[in-house]
């Protein structure tokens, strides 16, 4: 016979589970961009769906999973934000799959990107000369960012959670010694910066602990 206190009591599990990961991790999963937040919505509506109307899991197995899964959740989604090696294994890079008007044909190949979906995404993205684009990037989700000849306004991150962005940096004509020398100026130490963005050739530094930005 089915049991609807059973149900009742899974649903309600999952319903917070969820709650519980969106609220705590991050609001990621909403709009996922890297494999970690995929993964998490999948996984969690795997669990959710396929133990539910299983009788023969108890409330305490179903429960015990939950909270496994929502460990390995904060626990992947920590080691991803504090330590760069793990996080390009997990989530990958952005590449550069077009620079100065050139199509980078090994690196689109390396990402799986057919001469068909990337004319898609630049149809997408309003290009129709590639000679005008200065730089694409296929970003970790599989959108592309397009960065056109003259766009001195565009925004470059430099430095993401405490981590150098090096294809920026070429992007502007600069290296790590130029930025190191900037960031010393303002008094930063690289770890302690939540993002760096080159703009309008002035360097606006957010910190950690800092509610606006400093240039």
């Amino acid at each position: 016979m089915f049991d609807y206190m059973d149900l009742t009591i899974k649903l309600i599990l999952g319903f917070f589970a969820l709650i519980l990961q969106i609220n705590l991790a991050g609001k990621g999963n909403l709009a996922p961009t890297n494999a970690v937040d995929q993964l998490q919505n999948y996984v969690l509506g795997g669990i959710v769906g396929g133990m539910l109307y299983n009788p023969d899991i108890t409330i305490l197995q179903f429960f015990s999973v939950l909270l496994i899964w929502t460990l390995i959740v904060f626990i992947t989604k920590f080691l991803t934000n504090h330590f760069a090696p793990i996080k390009k294994i997990i989530d990958g890079e952005p590449t550069t799959v077009i620079y100065n008007g050139k199509i980078l044909v090994e690196q689109a190949a390396q990402r799986g990107i057919t001469a068909y979906d990337l004319s898609f995404k630049l149809r997408n993205a309003g290009i129709s000369d590639i000679h005008s684009v200065k730089r694409a990037i296929l970003e970790q989700n599989g959108q592309l960012t397009v960065t056109q000849v003259g766009d001195d306004a565009y925004h470059y991150p430099v430095i993401l959670d405490g981590h150098i962005d090096h294809d920026a940096l070429e992007l502007i004509n600069k290296d790590e010694p130029w930025l190191n020398t900037q960031i010393a100026k303002q008094k930063y130490d690289l770890e302690d910066i939540y993002m760096a963005i080159w703009l309008n050739q002035t360097l606006l530094v957010y910190a950690y602990g800092h509610g606006s930005a400093k240039h």
